[in-house]
């Protein structure tokens, strides 16, 4: 879509994060000479789930819609190389299509216009069933044959029921992600790739983004 950044748009809703790091994501922490350091595994696999509560690109509504994402760095994330691939609810018409795909894939400003330019290959954009579930606080989306993914949080020392936040710690929510664990059988499987992110690094946080 061309000019996309002259849209007005915003959204509200919430996401989750499963990565293969084996501890807390080293991306959020060590982002700046001296103390950048390589994901846990070296390089970086991590699936994105998002729901939207309510949204509007222009006057296209996006209230309901859910969207995927997953990406592989060979490096620490700030360094680019991105490989990455998208998915788009089946439910969402035309027009909702051509507006998720703007937003998610940051042709529309915002949150994802920062990283952008850090992609390198975009394996591709799919439209496909979405289903995104909020139990408590537990997260788990699933795509059929391609992503199987939950994360519950992270135990405190606090109490179990007591969430561990970082704030100003990831673009997506500067509020604050809750720190989180994918539970086993997390994987996405697709392009002749596979991931089992069950047991690593998670996070979860409510979103609100625009372009403004």
């Amino acid at each position: 879509m061309a000019e996309t950044a002259a849209h007005a748009w915003s959204l509200r809703g919430e996401y989750f994060e499963n990565c293969n790091c084996k501890v807390t994501c080293p991306c959020l922490f060590s982002t700046a000479a001296p103390l950048t350091s390589n994901p846990t595994e070296g390089a970086c696999e991590v699936a994105f789930a998002f729901h939207l509560d309510e949204g509007t690109f222009d006057d296209v509504p996006l209230g309901g819609l859910n969207v995927a994402m997953i990406a592989r760095t060979p490096g620490p994330m700030i360094e680019g190389n991105w490989s990455v691939a998208l998915y788009v609810d089946e439910r969402a018409d035309e027009r909702q299509q051509e507006a998720l795909q703007a937003i998610f894939a940051g042709a529309a400003g915002g949150v994802m216009g920062g990283f952008a330019p850090l992609i390198g290959e975009v394996l591709g954009i799919k439209t496909a069933p979405i289903s995104y579930q909020r139990e408590g606080k537990r997260r788990s989306v699933e795509i059929p044959d391609i992503m199987q993914m939950a994360v519950r949080p992270v135990p405190s020392v606090m109490g179990e029921d007591q969430e561990i936040v970082a704030t100003n710690a990831h673009p997506f929510a500067p509020q604050g992600v809750a720190m989180a664990v994918g539970e086993e059988g997390s994987t996405w499987s697709d392009y002749g790739l596979r991931w089992d992110n069950s047991g690593r690094n998670g996070h979860y946080a409510a979103i609100t983004w625009s372009n403004q």
